[in-house]
């Protein structure tokens, strides 16, 4: 039998071992800027075009590399931090394995220029798919220039991959944010298109963040300083009112490496149980100092996984350094001892008083059977306070429920589709057996401001409040986008919104299906955008608010296909508007809701798949009571 096992050829086998650490032309960006952190730079300039498909140029004023330290920076595993085993459990520098201007050099067009401080002359290096094309002597700036064109251009397949320039140009926001963020005494710039993404300049950790996230973020943060034996901790949480319903401002960062955590995730967000707004996550920019040696970051090739000897210690030490931070600004749930007004505590009696014996009264002629059992009674000739109050204050029950009353609030919860302006779609044939009619005559009611019960012919039917609204709303976001029939409620004081970087990129790339949908946006100076108008539809809700819902729907869940954004836009703004749980109907406004879902084309399940309407057969109520 011939032998069947042989070696790769070096060009396949890195472009294999490429596959590892570059994923995404971000992973080009991070490996790139953490080399110039490496080589003690103070200033970094990023270039991208087409978010990197094109080209990544860094450009640094680090300590540069001599023409042989250049030559060798592109061989695997060559790496001037390491030099033995043991140099692995005390790593200070943010690269280490010698891996990463290799897989650069396997999948893409790179040229480097690069000199020492002091030298007259710099080295320029051209290799192209791991092939040396070129190595001369060249004038430079000092420090090193790394041009990246053309990244997988041997590799079809994962080009074709790459996402949409939107969205990996979000990955390369994300990843200069972390970096950004975990050295702020370096000055750095992102440039997209010849366009300022971020200019940094050197600042503290405050001044950063601010800087990322806009200045609103500056009154959210609560600093945190602990310092034990075992893990050092500083940085800021954000205060839970201010608790946003997307991520994306959750960073933990070591040895000033960013990582990400889920164990000590948990140990933030155990920290602000019962202070945190429901479907809600706080902000956190945390820094842990501790030793090299009881923690492992060799476990993964991007380094953002690392595990620590005694996470348990470590965890523990978050929460309580939490919880004493918030404790300080008086955000953690306290005793009120005014709730209720004052108690009224008896005078101890002069001795050798007697007490008096306290008296029962009750009425030995209640009958609890007699039909006018709720009207005048009297237990030892006195009438009942409690009774006479309910009969005097019954009207009350109905204040509110008014059709045409004073009281019925301008703007309702619950706002009809308008289908005036559409054609009304038939109903799904899925309970058709029901004998489901449009009618306002319908028994409902509202259980636990969650659920609406209505009898139907075989037994109960359960509709989902919110799952309802939301199926409503989705069907007619997409006549209205499919018929450009939107109509745009101005407002007459406009919303600001302070976008990041990222947030601006996204907005940008929806602003077309937003205007379509009824949405006046008006960007003014820098990253600052007016909300001028939004659709009539939503017109009681807050416009700032909800487009700022909407991005962060849309960071959890981007879209690449340009023809899947509408239906997905329709559906994220289905959620973002949608009524909550916990909110009473008017009696009209459940008629509506029911209306207004059964002449929907599907209205058992919600625009995520969710079901909206359950009947419990009859036959169980029965069993139930046997």
């Amino acid at each position: 039998m011939p032998d069947i096992i042989q070696l790769l050829p070096d060009s396949v086998a890195n472009q294999i071992a490429a596959g590892e650490v570059i994923q995404r032309p971000a992973s080009v960006v991070k490996e790139l800027v953490e080399n110039s952190i490496d080589a003690g730079a103070s200033s970094v300039t990023i270039n991208i075009k087409d978010s990197g498909r094109t080209l990544i140029q860094v450009i640094d004023d680090g300590k540069g590399m001599s023409p042989t330290d250049a030559r060798m920076s592109f061989e695997r595993h060559a790496t001037s931090k390491i030099r033995e085993a043991n140099d692995l459990f005390a790593i200070r520098t943010m690269g280490f394995r010698g891996e990463a201007l290799a897989s650069i050099a396997a999948v893409a067009d790179v040229e480097v220029r690069t000199r020492i401080h002091g030298e007259e002359l710099g080295t320029y290096i051209h290799i192209l798919g791991s092939a040396i094309q070129k190595q001369e002597a060249a004038h430079c700036t000092e420090g090193t220039n790394f041009s990246v064109k053309n990244i997988f251009f041997n590799i079809p397949a994962r080009r074709k991959f790459l996402k949409s320039n939107s969205s990996e140009l979000k990955y390369i926001i994300t990843e200069v944010q972390r970096i950004a963020l975990a050295n702020p005494e370096l000055t750095i710039a992102l440039y997209h298109n010849n366009s300022v993404v971020f200019n940094l300049p050197s600042e503290n950790v405050r001044k950063r963040i601010v800087s990322l996230f806009s200045r609103n973020i500056n009154q959210n943060l609560i600093p945190v300083e602990t310092a034990t034996s075992v893990i050092k901790i500083s940085g800021y949480i954000g205060q839970p009112k201010y608790a946003k319903k997307a991520l994306g401002e959750q960073f933990f960062f070591v040895n000033g490496r960013f990582m990400k955590h889920p164990f000590f995730n948990r140990a933030v967000q155990q920290a602000y149980d019962r202070v945190l707004p429901p479907e809600t996550f706080p902000s956190y920019f945390l820094y842990f100092e501790v030793d090299p040696a009881t923690i492992d970051i060799n476990i993964h090739p991007t380094k953002t996984e690392i595990k620590f000897e005694d996470e348990q210690t470590a965890w523990h030490l978050i929460h309580a350094s939490l919880r004493e931070a918030m404790g300080k600004f008086n955000l953690m749930p306290s005793i009120d001892f005014d709730q209720g007004g004052a108690i009224d505590i008896p005078i101890s009696p002069v001795r050798g008083t007697q007490i008096p014996e306290p008296e029962i009264k009750y009425n030995p002629n209640f009958n609890p059977f007699e039909e006018d059992r709720g009207r005048g009674r009297d237990f030892a000739g006195a009438t009942s306070y409690r009774d006479n109050q309910n009969l005097d204050n019954w009207q009350q029950l109905y204040k509110g429920f008014e059709r045409d009353g004073e009281s019925q609030n301008e703007n309702p919860v619950f706002q009809p589709a308008n289908f005036d302006e559409v054609e009304r779609e038939p109903v799904q044939q899925t309970f058709i057996d029901e004998e489901i009619t449009i009618t306002e005559n319908h028994n409902f009611l509202q259980f636990k401001n969650k659920y609406i019960l209505t009898p139907v012919k075989s037994g109960l039917m359960v509709i989902d409040q919110r799952r309802a609204h939301e199926r409503i709303l989705f069907e007619n976001f997409l006549r209205i986008i499919d018929n450009h029939l939107a109509i745009s409620q101005r407002q007459l004081f406009p919303s600001k919104l302070e976008l990041n970087a990222a947030d601006k990129e996204i907005l940008i790339v929806l602003y077309e299906e937003l205007k379509a949908l009824g949405f006046e946006i008006r960007q003014g100076e820098g990253d600052d955008f007016f909300v001028e108008g939004i659709p009539a539809l939503l017109s009681s809700f807050n416009a700032s608010d909800l487009v700022e819902k909407l991005i962060g729907d849309f960071k959890r869940r981007p879209v690449d296909v340009k023809e899947e954004i509408k239906e997905h836009l329709a559906m994220l703004l289905s959620q973002s508007s949608a009524i909550n749980y916990g909110v009473s109907l008017k009696p009209e406004e459940i008629s509506d809701l029911f209306n207004n879902l059964f002449a929907c084309r599907t209205p058992n399940y919600s625009p995520s798949g969710k079901t909206v309407v359950s009947i419990v057969p009859f036959q169980d109520f029965e069993k139930m009571l046997k």
